[in-house]
């Protein structure tokens, strides 16, 4: 089974090139490492929430970007072996990152809906949700009736990744940016888009169909803790 490591990352405004940069080199090296995909993508369209949201997420400030990304992995044992080479290795230096460290949160997610072709894409709409663990399969049947919905309005793939390692952080961390409870789980997810334009018009479809077509489908979680935005790719 695939496992990905899901972030998000306060970066400085002046800082955005060189954000770009660090990450397109860091790319080769995890893949080097086993690493199946890699994708950074910075903020383009992250709302403000009235109870949660992508900024508030990582604490990030006013003349603060949002990067949402992922690393995919074959399985978890090839991550955790991945981790212990690279730490070791000389080329692995943290020492002057575009951005900090302290804020940005990570986890370890299980793939559990994957729906669509795949393909070239130049955008993506994040998310980060808590779902009750008890509602997990409930879960799961919403996530594969809604793809249809963004795949025929012109999205290419819909990813929905359930936690299984979502560590507490001293600053900020996933739980917190949901406000998840005890008896809720961290979900990770994103939608693949070729690019923003195809991404506006989709989403406007999408939500009119969601009108009649979601009726028997409602959220087995709370919507209004869900964070979500829209973010270039910038590195793959």
């Amino acid at each position: 089974m695939s496992y990905v490591m899901g972030c998000v990352i306060p970066v400085e405004g002046s800082n955005r090139e060189r954000f770009v940069e660090q990450a397109e080199k860091a790319a080769p090296f995890f893949r080097e490492f086993g690493a199946t995909g890699v994708i950074d993508a910075v903020g383009d369209d992250v709302p403000k929430g009235e109870v949660t949201d992508f900024h508030r997420s990582v604490a990030a400030r006013d003349d603060e970007l949002v990067a949402f990304g992922w690393i995919a992995w074959p399985d978890k044992a090839t991550k955790d072996a991945a981790e212990t080479a690279m730490m070791a290795d000389p080329r692995m230096d943290m020492s002057d990152m575009a951005f900090d460290g302290q804020r940005m949160i990570f986890g370890g997610f299980e793939p559990v809906v994957d729906e669509g072709p795949g393909g070239a894409f130049g955008y993506v709409d994040g998310f980060v949700l808590a779902v009750p663990t008890a509602n997990q399969d409930v879960f799961v049947q919403h996530c594969r009736a809604a793809a249809p919905l963004f795949l025929r309005n012109g999205a290419t793939r819909h990813v929905e990744c359930w936690g299984l390692d979502v560590p507490a952080g001293k600053v900020t961390d996933f739980a917190r940016a949901v406000k998840a409870g005890p008896d809720e789980t961290v979900c990770f997810s994103w939608i693949e888009w070729p690019d923003k334009a195809t991404r506006d018009a989709g989403q406007k479809a999408v939500f009119a169909d969601m009108e009649g077509a979601m009726t028997d489908n409602p959220m087995p979680f709370d919507g209004k803790r869900m964070i979500f935005g829209g973010f270039d790719v910038v590195s793959r």
